[in-house]
């Protein structure tokens, strides 16, 4: 059937020599952190910048993002690796029970928008030296197209379902042994970020919008995080124990970005850079 997909890759990424693999949620990470780099190599270009600020704004990018992506999944939805398997949150291996190559998983985006906030900080400090709203502005556009990636990158894995559909449309996981057809919630995600994306780039090279101090930023925190909230209610839960409340997890983190993006719009108009 058309509106049926059985999802069963025969692997998650390319086996290169004993239990080493790279995986397809790392590859897209990859991914996400290039097409990154030439966006912003674009605007850098139209703001009349030079490379040497843009390689370093990679460096803090990813070193940020990721720091801030693992950190907010362990906080959030893990917490219990503080105490079990302290290394494993900061290197793509696995200690407990046993010694496993697992590249970087369990990432969250709302700890990759706190790590990309406190790394654009300092790099607006110590090499930038602007206004940390006008680089927060201008990075939202390719942080957007890689959160499309990363979504993809858990489709690819086969978590962060979504409900079952009770009807003949949707996406049979196999991977998690199943043969009934559930929300895509992944995908229902990455679709919304592209709109996203498209949103700001458009008013990044459209309008003058990004002249207002905040607004990009504001329109990125109200955008993507409103997909999300949204996106939450087809999806299952992530931790058992949050599965009765009235909003889940995603949800309730995703509210503050969602206040503070529409006040920064708002705000932005008194602003201009």
């Amino acid at each position: 059937m058309f509106l049926q997909i059985v999802w069963d890759p025969t692997s998650e990424g390319f086996h290169l020599f004993g239990n080493f693999t790279i995986y397809y949620y790392s590859l897209m990470w990859i991914l996400a952190f290039t097409v990154g780099y030439y966006l912003m190599k674009a605007i850098y270009k139209n703001e009349k910048l030079s490379q040497e600020l843009l390689d370093s704004l990679l460096m803090y990018s990813v070193i940020g993002i990721m720091l801030g992506a693992r950190l907010g999944h362990v906080i959030f939805y893990q917490p219990e690796l503080f105490r079990d398997d302290f290394l494993s949150i900061f290197l793509p291996f696995r200690f407990n029970p046993s010694f496993q190559f697992t590249g970087f998983r369990g990432l969250a985006s709302h700890g990759a928008a706190i790590g990309m906030i406190v790394s654009m900080y300092l790099y607006n400090k110590k090499i930038l030296k602007k206004s940390v709203l006008w680089i927060l502005d201008r990075v939202v556009v390719p942080v957007s197209i890689g959160a499309v990636c990363v979504r993809i990158g858990n489709f690819f894995n086969s978590e962060m379902v979504g409900y079952p559909t009770e009807s003949k449309f949707g996406v049979i996981f196999k991977k998690l042994g199943e043969d009934f057809p559930r929300h895509p919630g992944q995908l229902y995600e990455a679709f919304g970020y592209i709109f996203v994306f498209l949103i700001l780039l458009y008013t990044y090279w459209k309008t003058n919008k990004s002249r207002q101090q905040g607004f990009m930023l504001g329109l990125f925190f109200a955008t993507l995080w409103g997909v999300r909230f949204v996106v939450e209610y087809f999806k299952e839960a992530q931790v058992e124990e949050r599965a009765d409340w009235l909003l889940n997890t995603g949800q309730l983190l995703s509210i503050p970005f969602i206040i503070v993006g529409l006040y920064l719009m708002v705000r932005s108009r008194k602003h201009p850079v």
